[in-house]
C-alpha cells in the first residue's frame, strides 16, 4: 500500500505493508482525509507535540475492510469516521469521562505509528463512528474538524445572545463562527489579516470583520460589539492574538484558546486577576461533540460547499499541503480511494 510520511525536508509517499488488525481493531480502507492546521504546524516543525518524521492524517473517512479477532461493532463495507484521540481508559481523566485529557494520550495521525493518509490503516473499533448515509464523503470529512469548535463552544457555556469575537478566519475560526450561529450567538465580530478570509467570514455570518493587522484591533472589535466581548475565541493562539483577546474580554469576559500555540505566550496576570478574566483552554472533543457535528452537517447548518475549497489525490499530497498553507483555502482534502 501507499503511506505518507512527513520528513523535515519533504513529504513523501512510500510503499508499506498493509497492517493486520489486532484484537478489537478494524482494518479500514481510506476514502478521503483532510489536511489539518496541526498537520501544517507539524510539517514545519512547529507543533509542540508532534516530532518529525510523522505519519499524518487524522480527519479520516474510510470503509471497514476486516475485523480483528475480538469482533467488530461495524460490518465490512460500513463507512466510518475516525475519532483520533487514543486514551488509555484507566487514568483519572478517562474514568471521569474526560478521555480527551487522558494522562497517557496518544493521537492517531499525530505522532502515532499510523496515520490516515494511507491506503489502509488499523484502529481500535471504539475510535470509529458510523457515517450516516445522507452525508457524502466530503461532508463526512468535516465531522472531525468541526467537532473541535463544537467542543470549544460547549465549554464556553451558553452563547445565545452573547457578544462574541472570533480571532482568525481560517478553518477552525470559520467553523467556530458557524457553530456560534447555530447556537444563537448575538453579535459576532471576526478578525483576520487577509481580506479574502474576512470576506468569507462575512459571507458565513460575521456581523463585522476587522483587519487583525491594523493598530487598535481590540478597540475596533469592542466598538463593533458595543462594549467588551463576553467571549473571545482565539483560533490563532500567538502572542498578538492573546494580547488582543484579553483586551477585548476586559472586564469579566472569557478567552477560549482554540488554536494550537506553537510556543509559550505571556499574559498580564494582574489584569487577569483583578478584572476577573477567564482564560479557558479547549482540547479536541468528546463523543457528544461528534454527535453534534454530525447533526449540524445533516441539517445543513454547516455545508461542505462553504468549506471544502480544494482536493488532491494521495500521489499529490505535497501539493495539498502547499495549498493548505497558502492562505487561499479553507479545507483541502486528500482523496485516497473510492467507496
Amino acid at each position: 500500500m501507499r503511506r505518507v510520511v512527513v520528513y523535515p525536508d519533504r513529504i513523501a509517499v512510500e510503499a508499506a505493508d498493509i497492517p493486520a488488525p489486532g484484537p478489537g481493531e478494524a482494518l479500514i480502507r481510506t476514502i478521503v482525509t483532510g489536511v489539518c492546521g496541526s498537520d501544517l504546524h507539524a510539517a514545519r516543525g512547529r507543533h509542540p507535540f508532534v516530532p518529525l518524521p510523522y505519519r499524518p492524517g487524522h480527519e479520516v473517512v474510510g470503509v471497514i475492510e476486516a475485523a480483528g479477532s475480538a469482533g467488530q461493532a461495524y460490518p465490512p463495507g460500513q463507512r466510518v469516521i475516525v475519532e483520533p484521540d487514543l486514551p488509555c481508559w484507566a487514568c483519572k481523566m478517562c474514568t471521569s469521562g474526560r478521555e480527551n485529557l487522558c494522562e497517557n494520550l496518544q493521537f492517531f495521525g499525530c505522532g502515532y505509528r499510523q496515520g490516515g493518509m494511507a491506503d489502509y490503516f488499523t484502529l481500535a473499533a471504539n475510535r470509529l463512528h458510523a457515517v450516516p448515509d445522507e452525508l457524502d464523503d466530503q461532508t463526512a470529512a468535516l465531522i472531525e474538524p468541526l467537532s473541535t469548535p463544537v467542543h470549544a463552544v460547549r465549554l464556553a457555556g451558553d452563547v445565545a445572545g452573547r457578544a462574541i469575537a472570533v480571532l482568525g478566519a481560517g478553518t477552525i475560526g470559520l467553523f467556530t463562527l458557524a457553530v456560534l450561529r447555530a447556537h444563537g450567538a448575538g453579535r459576532v465580530v471576526t478578525t483576520d489579516p487577509l481580506p479574502a478570509k474576512r470576506e468569507r467570514a462575512a459571507a458565513l455570518g460575521a456581523d463585522v470583520t476587522v483587519d487583525a493587522g491594523t493598530s487598535d484591533v481590540a478597540g475596533q472589535v469592542r466598538r463593533a460589539l458595543g462594549g467588551s466581548a463576553d467571549i473571545v475565541f482565539d483560533c490563532v493562539a500567538i502572542q498578538s492574538s492573546m494580547d488582543q483577546a484579553i483586551t477585548m474580554a476586559d472586564k469579566g469576559g472569557t478567552v477560549m484558546v482554540v488554536g494550537v500555540p506553537a510556543r509559550d505566550v505571556t499574559v498580564p496576570l494582574p489584569m487577569v486577576q483583578d478584572h476577573q478574566i477567564r482564560i479557558q483552554g479547549s482540547a479536541t472533543y468528546l463523543p457528544e461533540d461528534y454527535r453534534e457535528s454530525i447533526d449540524l452537517l445533516r441539517r445543513g447548518a454547516v455545508r461542505a460547499a462553504d468549506f471544502v475549497t480544494a482536493t488532491r489525490p494521495l500521489d499529490r499530497v505535497a501539493e495539498a499541503f502547499e495549498l493548505a498553507s497558502s492562505g487561499q483555502h479553507v479545507k483541502v482534502l486528500v482523496t485516497v480511494g473510492e467507496r
